[in-house]
């Protein structure tokens, strides 16, 4: 038997096993993957327990196995993944993927079921970022409120307040809010409003569990400014460069394009719900609909496939939240993961039939599936597939539209683009992790891509856009002290041969990557990218020096740059910001997070010369730590 238990004040994870004294980690990760609860169907739930009372002598019935039981989604913004991810790089954490995420807490808990015995085993060999290991276990046992003592029964729920929280942000100068052309200056961050001036977004989340069953809702108050916005002029090269109608013939007025903030922009002052789903959890599958986070890379700074860069789109959602592992075939792949997931997306224009005699559909879907697998403990990669499809005017949305969408391969003719047998906008994504030989406790490398219209970036390696980076968890002398780096290329050196529209070998010019001949609003939902926000065709990266002052306390100081091409956005982008952010916790509860960015951006299509942005963003949150648990009648 075995039993974790996050100990108060300077006191370590400890380990208590019957049987030899000999037992080593390893025996006890198969024990582990013999009951289930890393890698099997029916895995049970992680089990902590405090230092009094002891945890029940008596074994969890099925209802409580993890199989049975709804566990929330962490939302991708939170603290909770870069500081499991630390785990990962430091070594103390193998079942991780870090190319799927969210992660449910349920998830979550398994993975500290494996860390402790390793943290443990470390504290007796003295390493040296045990302190810091320790520090991330006990900030994660609170925040996921292991409760074994409890008792559960099939029918048992609870109701949890997750956080509540305000964020006040202000901006002085003229921010960029365009990821679809020249950029932006708030970044992966569901495609909140903002504008110079006064900004705030104040709500909560919570969760309701029965069974199985789970609902969840994180939603806010947003207000922001009012703002110029753009000039007509300015709306009508955007639009030639996109290839799309300004002035509806039918009205004499600019066609409303969510890809372009046409001024001038009034206020804003709404609610809005960023996340808000249903869920049934099956055999370690969480089958849900609503609108739920995604973040699709291991990277930290973007995502080529999915991010959090865009409002969450309404989707039907499959995720396979715990390793598969199959006989035989896991022997090469190791253990994998998928998911799935469909929906509409928003802020897309429909065009009937211009000058042109073309139809630019309104409303179209979107399907995505990633799966990936770990053959070691140290390496992880993965596949993925987004298609847009059908929509208003050019496809209708039915199985068999979907169908075709899911299993095309090859590219269609011109004629049947513009039919109703188009099989959509195609994309393909492959990422990787992999902590190397030496260095595998202090170094992670990786690299998340992406290609438009071909099966996978490594079949076409230069016409797709890459991000790759490494990840060091710590410096020697400095274990606090870790630095990420990441670079961001969209613009691949392609040229098309499009004859419904280019000149056979025109360089791109903004139209392949995230860009499609009918969906020309491209990879967007509500008119942000929820791609990687480097956009259609640019080049920069991003770094952050991070010191953490507990497991979920630190100082950070990030750099980022962007860089559009001229052939894209006539006369070309820059943008260049650092920022510098603090987050503290007063008491165990309640957290405040000040970060304050400084940045110069060029646009000369928008404005003359260098603009300077200043935004200073503090948010006050609560995490409660009480829920609500109620049973059934008759237990």
């Amino acid at each position: 038997m075995f039993q974790l238990a996050a100990k108060k004040g300077n006191d370590r994870v400890r380990v208590m096993m019957t049987g030899k004294s000999g037992i080593e980690i390893h025996t006890l990760r198969a024990f582990l993957l013999s009951a289930g609860l890393l890698l099997g169907v029916g895995g049970g739930a992680a089990q902590t327990a405090k230092q009094s009372p002891a945890a029940p002598a008596h074994p969890p019935s099925d209802a409580c196995a993890a199989s049975t039981l709804g566990s929330p989604y962490i939302p991708v913004d939170s603290w909770v993944y870069p500081a499991v991810l630390r785990l990962y790089s430091m070594g103390y954490l193998h079942t991780a993927y870090l190319g799927e995420r969210p992660w449910t807490r349920a998830s979550i808990g398994h993975m500290l079921v494996e860390a402790a015995p390793i943290i443990d085993d470390a504290d007796q060999f003295g390493e040296s970022t045990v302190s810091e290991a320790q520090g991330i276990y006990d900030a994660l046992v609170r925040e996921l409120h292991f409760n074994p003592s409890a008792e559960c029964f099939i029918a048992d729920g609870n109701i949890h307040v997750e956080s509540s929280y305000s964020a006040t942000r202000v901006l002085s100068g003229t921010p960029l809010r365009d990821s679809f052309h020249l950029g932006s200056t708030i970044v992966n961050d569901y495609g909140r409003p903002y504008e110079n001036g006064v900004n705030n977004y104040t709500g909560a989340s919570g969760y309701a569990t029965y069974g199985r069953f789970l609902l969840y809702l994180r939603g806010e108050f947003q207000g922001a400014e009012s703002a110029a916005g753009y000039s007509a002029a300015l709306g009508q090269t955007l639009s030639n460069v996109d290839e799309v109608e300004f002035i509806n013939p039918a009205t004499g007025l600019p066609f409303y394009q969510a890809t372009i903030p046409l001024g001038p922009i009034g206020s804003t002052v709404h609610g809005s719900l960023l996340e808000g789903y249903v869920s049934t959890h099956l055999l370690n599958h969480v089958f849900s609909f609503g609108k739920q986070d995604e973040w699709l890379s291991p990277a930290q700074g973007g995502a080529m496939a999915y991010s959090n860069n865009a409002e969450n789109v309404w989707a039907f959602h499959i995720n396979r939240i715990e390793p598969l592992h199959v006989p035989l075939l896991s022997r090469l792949t190791g253990p994998f993961r998928y998911e799935f997931l469909v929906g509409e997306l928003k802020g897309h224009t429909y065009m009937p039939a211009t000058a042109n005699d073309e139809v630019l559909p309104g409303k179209p879907w979107v399907h995505v599936e990633k799966l990936s697998f770990k053959p070691t403990q140290n390496f992880e990669f993965g596949f993925e597939r987004t298609v847009i499809w059908g929509g208003q005017g050019h496809e209708g949305i039915s199985l068999h539209s979907f169908l075709r969408s899911f299993f095309s391969l090859s590219a269609p003719d011109a004629n049947v683009k513009n039919s109703n047998q188009d099989p959509g906008a195609r994309f393909g994504a492959f990422n990787f992790s992999y902590r190397p030989p030496l260095v595998r406790n202090w170094l992670t490398i990786y690299a998340d891509g992406e290609v438009h219209d071909d099966v996978s970036p490594i079949d076409a390696p230069r016409r797709a856009a890459w991000r790759p980076g490494l990840y060091l968890s710590h410096v020697p002398g400095l274990p606090k002290f870790d630095v990420r780096v990441e670079a961001s290329n969209t613009a691949a050196p392609v040229r098309i041969s499009d004859p419904m529209h280019l000149t056979p070998g025109t360089i791109q010019a903004g139209k392949f990557m995230y860009w499609e001949t009918i969906v020309r609003q491209g990879y967007t939902n509500n008119g942000a990218l929820f791609g990687d926000w480097m956009g259609r065709e640019a080049k920069g990266g991003q770094a952050w020096f991070t010191y953490h002052l507990s497991g979920n306390e630190w100082i950070e100081a990030g750099m980022r740059r962007q860089k559009t091409t001229y052939d894209f956005i006539p006369g070309g982008t820059t943008l260049d910001d650092i920022d510098f952010q603090a987050v503290k916790r007063i008491g165990k509860d309640f957290e405040i997070n000040g970060k304050f960015t400084f940045e110069h951006w060029k646009a000369p299509i928008y404005l003359p010369g260098q603009q300077t942005v200043t935004a200073t963003t503090l948010q006050l949150t609560w995490f409660p730590k009480e829920k609500i648990n109620f049973h059934s009648s008759g237990h």
